[in-house]
Order: structure tokens, then sequence, then C-alpha cells
């Protein structure tokens, strides 16, 4: 045991941290993520599923808000009486609930334009004073609808906000309960500092009123509704249960305490809260959790136009609770819910509506907390204190009965006792001790790793090198021949820049040049062959094959480009010279392997196809572009945008090739280049055919578009040059180079 005693220490160690999480000494941002990635999982697999017919959702939906219909949002008061009087006296429906807000006047009848003319112009004339007061009554929305809510079930909606500057506008409801009711108990009530109230006349009317505030997780979801929140220093009810003391007869609203002797500074003891023959359970910031029966759709939606135009059997409605919302995304009241990213809110409320009448909530009471940190720590601690003694065999075996012991107490708990029990901590601790105990004894790498690290680590990327190793049999220095690709980069000028610098400004100069140019090509899975002064040779494919090396060649290029203005930047500020690099890529078929003499070997790529690359590169300059590439690295790659710039004879080849410049990935490159392109190809192929006045007017527009491009000047000479001096019916447009 002595000399195990630093990994068990460790290891408690590692118990610690995740029990220290547990119970919310600090928090944990990827752990918390989990449980609710976790949760969601559960909550999907055991949902009832079905849709639930003693709610229904009266949708205010696009068809709604047609002008055909009822129109854009919001209505005037005079229809949403009309339509409570339908659903109550026509349809039968038991209590309408509203998870939308009247805080604002109804001015579309034009009374109040009236009312200032009875005060102003038309004050003295009797007959308009007369006519006023007899429409008064008819043109007073407000009015009409307040009356309407008189002595019917309807419970409003309203809700709170807690910004920087929250406001207070329209009435609420009394609160449920005072501060009184939970003196000396120290709960965390979701607390808010204004709201968005109804008109006073309507809150003065209607049967109830209750929030429709759900809470936000971290990730932006909402699983829970606080069942009361508090506003100074009061309690007031969530919509739902708003809802539910109305068909219950208005019982009051009682806190459910457990016993004192589990109560303590950080539990306060209230598990649910009492509504009548209702039972709630509440987690400790008061919250239920919302028991989703599915995804969106487990409720019937009726469109309110519907309703309004008397197209609704009256069987759908009669003895249904009716809740009205909007699936309109123009309404903003979409969530992003465990069951779905676009959730209508009014559903949020229905689903908790269905489980206050079947009792069918999951549970998350505060005393959880504690189980879970028990769990933990008898857990950490037995793991710890074994897996130290154990082979990696029976650790892994070890490791794994403690998961399947951990989950399944955790899907026991949820299914059985309709508890929810956080799984994260458990597992991510289990996994965690086994990940330190098996590395544990690999602080010294293999012998094969060691191996290759020593061969190819400066070539070859770190995960290569790690993926080599796993299988070191496949990999060796061996000459061979393959199809890779090449790349080949310069700095222009160098030399007048190199002569430009102390040599210790050349020297720092260099190396961050090198660094960075280097650091693209290894992010994208390049092996570095070599340093040739300020030249860079690297290719892809070998050691490691990779069926995408071209486009990984293609794609460094252009990166090495995107870096280089930025440490073009970094340069500028030091004083030093403006740089500019070609780049050639190139793909073919290449000897690669551990070459050299006895004295020193070097892991390269040699053949005609290397030496096409590094001619490529020389060619930057000729055509004043950034990065030149072969015919075979052009068919290779499909997804990128490319530009024919020539047909090329380079010194050493007797036949010709096909040069391309890549633009950029094929999604990514604007629309307007694109047809710069097709026009230049016209060009080119006009220039080709020799007909060289079409060329030049193509080659003239081009240059007017992208005056700084100096491939159109260079072939308007050439076309000029032409004219002078013909090449000849045979010409191929071929472009034959003497030098390197």
């Amino acid at each position: 045991m002595k000399q195990h005693i630093v990994r068990i220490v460790l290891g408690l160690a590692v118990m610690l941290l995740f029990a220290g999480h547990a119970a919310d000494i600090y928090n944990i941002g990827l752990i918390s993520r989990l449980d609710n990635i976790m949760y969601d999982a559960r909550l999907a697999i055991t949902m009832p599923g079905g849709v639930d017919p003693r709610v229904v959702i009266l949708d205010i939906d696009e068809r709604s808000l047609d002008k055909d219909a009822l129109g854009r949002w919001p209505w005037s008061r005079d229809k949403i009486s009309a339509l409570l009087k339908k659903l109550f006296d026509k349809y039968g429906v038991v209590i309408v609930g509203f998870d939308v807000v009247f805080a604002e006047p109804d001015e579309s009848s034009g009374l109040p334009v009236l009312e200032n003319l009875a005060k102003g112009k038309l004050k003295d004339v009797g007959q308009f004073q007369s006519a006023l007061k007899e429409l008064r009554p008819q043109l007073d929305y407000d009015g009409i609808m307040a009356e309407t809510l008189k002595n019917r079930p309807v419970v409003l909606g309203y809700y709170f906000n807690s910004d920087e500057n929250a406001v207070h506008s329209g009435a609420i409801p009394k609160p449920v309960l005072t501060e009184e009711a939970f003196k000396g108990r120290n709960i965390r009530f979701t607390t808010w500092r204004g709201y968005g109230g109804n008109l006073p006349e309507f809150q003065a009317n209607a049967a109830n009123a209750g929030h429709f505030n759900p809470l936000v997780d971290a990730d932006g979801v909402s699983r829970r509704v606080p069942m009361l929140a508090e506003y100074k220093g009061a309690y007031y009810e969530a919509l739902s249960l708003a809802i539910i003391r109305v068909l219950a007869g208005y019982p009051k609203v009682e806190p459910g305490f457990a016993s004192d002797s589990r109560s303590g500074d950080n539990y306060s003891g209230l598990e649910w809260l009492k509504v009548g023959p209702v039972t709630i359970p509440v987690d400790d910031t008061v919250s239920a959790l919302i028991p989703f029966r599915g995804k969106r759709g487990s409720f019937k939606y009726i469109s309110l136009a519907d309703v309004y135009f008397d197209k609704v059997p009256k069987e759908e409605l009669q003895g249904k609770i009716a809740l009205v919302g909007t699936s309109a995304p123009g309404l903003l009241d979409l969530r992003s819910t465990p069951v779905g990213s676009v959730y209508p809110g009014v559903e949020i409320h229905a689903n908790m509506i269905t489980a206050m009448l079947d009792g069918d909530f999951k549970q998350k009471p505060a005393y959880m907390l504690g189980t879970e940190v028990i769990l933990l720590l008898v857990g950490g601690m037995v793991l710890s204190l074994l897996m130290p003694l154990l082979s990696p065999l029976k650790s892994t075996l070890v490791s794994l009965l403690a998961i399947m012991l951990f989950t399944g107490l955790n899907v026991l708990v949820w299914t059985k006792g309709g508890l929810v029990l956080p799984l994260a901590s458990g597992l991510l601790m289990i996994a965690s001790l086994f990940a330190f105990n098996m590395s544990w004894g690999y602080f010294v790498e293999s012998r094969s790793k060691r191996q290759f690290t020593e061969l190819f680590g400066q070539y070859v990327p770190p995960e290569l090198v790690d993926q080599m190793a796993r299988d070191p049999q496949r990999y060796s220095m061996e000459g061979k021949s393959e199809e890779l690709t090449v790349l080949f980069s310069d700095i222009v000028g160098f030399t007048s820049i190199s002569e430009s610098l102390s040599p210790k400004d050349l020297s720092q100069f260099i190396n961050d040049y090198l660094t960075s140019m280097s650091l693209v090509i290894r992010n994208n899975r390049g092996t570095l062959d070599k340093y040739i002064g300020d030249a860079i040779m690297a290719f892809w494919g070998a050691p490691v094959a990779d069926p995408e090396h071209a486009r990984q060649g293609v794609i460094s290029a252009m990166a090495m480009q995107t870096e280089l203005d930025k440490l073009r930047a970094t340069l500028l500020e030091r004083g030093w010279p403006d740089i500019r690099i070609g780049v050639g890529v190139n793909t073919g078929s290449m000897s690669v392997g551990d070459m050299g003499s006895k004295l020193r070997k070097a892991y390269t790529v040699m053949g005609d196809a290397v030496n096409l690359g590094s001619r490529l590169e020389g060619l930057t300059r000729v055509y004043g572009v950034g990065v030149i590439v072969g015919p075979n690295t052009r068919q290779a790659v499909t997804d990128i945008v490319f530009r024919s710039l020539d047909k090329v004879k380079v010194k050493g080849k007797d036949e010709p090739v096909e040069i391309f410049e890549p633009i950029g990935i094929e999604d990514q490159v604007d629309q307007k280049v694109k047809d710069e392109i097709d026009l230049w190809h016209k060009a080119l192929n006009a220039y080709r055919a020799q007909n060289w006045d079409e060329a030049e007017k193509y080659l003239s527009d081009l240059q007017r578009m992208s005056p700084e491009c100096k491939l159109y000047p260079l072939y308007l000479e050439r076309v000029q040059q032409c004219r002078i001096d013909p090449p000849g019916p045979d010409w191929d447009g071929v472009t034959a180079f003497k030098t390197k």
C-alpha cells in the first residue's frame, strides 16, 4: 500500500474535485452541461407521448394573423371579447388561460379621438355630444372586454423582468404568499425587479392571473418553471398554478416543509407546494421540472381564426381547458427546450397543467444534492484505494462495474421514485480515476513510441506520430513510390531583404516567418521536409496516408498567404521590410523515404513531380499570384475554385502542363469573384484561339474591374506582341520557360 500512497492521494484529490462541484461549492461548467444533456436524454427516453385531450391550445398562428382573417396582432379587444363569449357560451370550455399580456389600452375604435373632439372643437355641439354618449359603450373596447371577463373563469398572464431599468407596467394580482410564510428559511427564490402586467380593469375582473416566466438554464434551454416568484418580498404564482387554483375553487397555496431535522443553513426544508388536492414537488429554487409529454404537438392546436369564424366542432372544445398562445415566429414566444429547439411557450404551461392534474412530476428536491455528494465520496474513496492495487484488466472491469452500478441506481431512482439524481459527476469521476490510474504506468513512453518520435517527430505533426505509434508495423522510412502532394514556398526578393537587416534582426525575422508558416503546414497535417534558407519544402500523404493530400496542400498554401497578412503587420511595426511569398503545389508520383549519405539522412521526396512543384513556385513571380498548382492537384480537388493561368513548359520538361491559381473554397467565394473568373477564362480561350481583338476586349474589361491584378496587363502585353509577331496557325498557346 505504501508504494501506492501518491496515487491514492491524487485519486482522492480527483474525488474531492467532483464532490466540491456536486456540493455547489463551485461550478464546473462542463459537468453542468453534461448533466443537462443526460437529463434531456432520460426525459426523451421516458416521455409518455400521445396527445392529452384535456387541454387545447388556441393558437394565434400565421393563419389567424392573415389580413383576411383576424389581422395582425394585437387584435382589437372587441374581437377578443367575441372570442371569449364564443368559447364559453357556444363551445362550453371550462377555463381560458392567456399566455399573452394586454398591457396597452385599445384605441383602435377611435374613441380617444372622439373624446378629444368632444372636449375641444365640438364641445358646444349638442348633437355630437349626444351621439358620442350613445356610442361610447360600443366604442369602449377595453370596457367591453373587462365586462366580458367578469364572472367568467379567465386567467390572465403577465411577465416579470429583471432588466437594468426594470419597468413596472400594468397591474398584477395580489401575491399568494407573503414573506411571513418563509420567515427564517433560507430559500433561493427566483427574484425579479419589475413586471409587465395587464390593464388594471382587466386584472380586476379576471378570475386570476399568473406569470409565464420559465427559467432558462446556462445553455439557453428551459427545463423548469418557478412555481413561486419573488417580487418585493411577496410571492406570485405561475400561470399554470393560477389556472389549477381557479379550477379547484381558489384553495390557498400551502408550502410543504420536510422534517426540520434535515434542515440546516443550506437546506430550507421546502420540498413541495400543496394546492387543494394537488401536490407539486419543487427544487431549491421553488421551481418544478417541466414534465414534457413529448415533442411539440402533444396537445391539440386549434387556430383562433377557426374559432372566430365558427369552423370548430363543438366537441373539440367542450369541457376543455383552453390556453391562448402563439406558435407564430413573429410573436417571439418560441423557446428552446429539451424536446425541441423551437417550442411554443404556451405548450410549456399545458404540460405543467396536465402534470398537476395527474400528480406526475419528476422531482429534484434540495436533499438530492447531499445524496449525490455522499455517493461521490463513498464511490470515489473505494475506487481511489482499490484501483492502484489492481492490474489494468481488473481496473477496467471494476470501472465498468462502477459505471453500471452508478447508472443503474440513477435509472432506478428516476423510473421508480420519480427523482432526478445528477449523473455526470459520478460518471466523469469514475472515468477520470480510471484514466489517471491507467496513465500512471505510462509516463515513460514505450520504446516503439520513442522510436517513432525520434524518427518522425521533426517532420510530422504530433497527432500523426501518435497515430503511427499505435501500429508501428505499418510505417517505415524505407524508400517507396507513392502519389503525394508537395509544396514549395519562397520569399520574393529575400536577398535584398536580408541585406537591409542586421544579423540579429535577420535571425529574428526568419525565425518568426518560418515558425508561422510551419505551424500552418502542421495544422493541416503536412510533413515538413526541410528549410533551404527562407524556402520551405513540405509534403502530404506520407508517412501517414491521406486520401485528401492534394486538398490539404492547397488549403495550406492559401492559409500561408492569410497567415502572412497577419505576420506582415507585425513586421512593418518593427520597421522591417514588407514581404510577399510565392507558393507552388504539385501532386504526382514521388519517391519518399529516408535518403542521404552515411553521414546524414532525411525523410524526403524526390522525382519529376517534386521538380515541377519547385518550378511552379518560381512562376508565381511571372504571373503575379501567390499560389500556383499543377494539373494533377487541380483535378484532385473539387471543392475549391481555381483560375487557369496558362499552359507552360518549364525548364527541363518537354510536355506542357496547365497551371492554376486557387481562389478559395467554393461556398466562401463571392459570386462577383466567380463572375470575374468566368470572364477571365473567356479571355484566355480567345487568346489561345488567336482571337486578339476579343481577348483584348475581355482583358481590358478585367483590368478595369481589378486594376491591382498583374495577370491582366501581362496578357495584354502578350496580345500586343502576338499582333506584331503572330505565332502561326500551329501555335498551341503554350508558354515555354528557359530558366528556373
